[in-house]
C-alpha cells in the first residue's frame, strides 16, 4: 500500500509550534520545581521556561497578524472555508494542496513554490532548456 503525502497548512504548523513552546516551558519550569534546593539552579530554569512561554505569545500574535494578511478561499474538496498563506498551502480542514497562482496547476505539490530563491532557479532553468 502506497503511502499517501499528507500535508498541512502554513497557520497550523505555526500554531502547533507555539503551543509546543508553552508545553516546553512549563516542562522546563517543572524541572526548576524539582531542583528547589539549589536557589540558582531553579531560578535559571524558571527564567527559561517563562522566557519560552513569553516566546509562544509573541508568536501566537505574529500568527494572529499574518492570518489576518491571508487569503479566505472555499476549498474545492471539502468546501469548507479555509486560508491561503504563499503560492501554495494546504486546506486547513482536509490538507488538500491548494494554489491559486495559474501557472502551478496541474503540477506537483511542492512548499518549495512559496520561496523566491526556488522561484529563480526555476526560470533561470526554464531560460537555459
Amino acid at each position: 500500500m502506497a503511502d499517501k503525502l499528507v500535508y498541512s497548512s502554513k497557520i497550523n504548523k505555526i500554531r502547533t509550534f507555539a503551543l509546543s513552546l508553552v508545553f516546553v516551558g512549563i516542562a522546563i519550569m517543572y524541572v526548576g520545581i524539582l531542583t528547589k534546593k539549589i536557589p540558582w539552579l531553579m531560578a535559571i530554569f524558571f527564567i527559561l521556561g517563562m522566557l519560552s512561554v513569553i516566546l509562544s505569545c509573541v508568536v501566537y500574535f505574529w500568527i494572529g497578524m499574518l492570518s489576518t494578511r491571508a487569503v479566505p478561499i472555499i476549498c474545492p474538496s471539502c468546501e469548507k472555508p479555509t486560508k491561503m498563506l504563499g503560492r501554495v498551502d494546504a486546506c486547513m480542514h482536509c490538507k488538500q494542496p491548494l494554489t491559486l497562482d495559474k501557472d502551478l496547476e496541474g503540477k506537483e505539490f511542492d512548499e518549495r513554490y512559496n520561496s523566491r530563491h526556488y522561484r529563480r532557479e526555476l526560470k533561470a532553468n526554464k531560460k537555459h532548456n
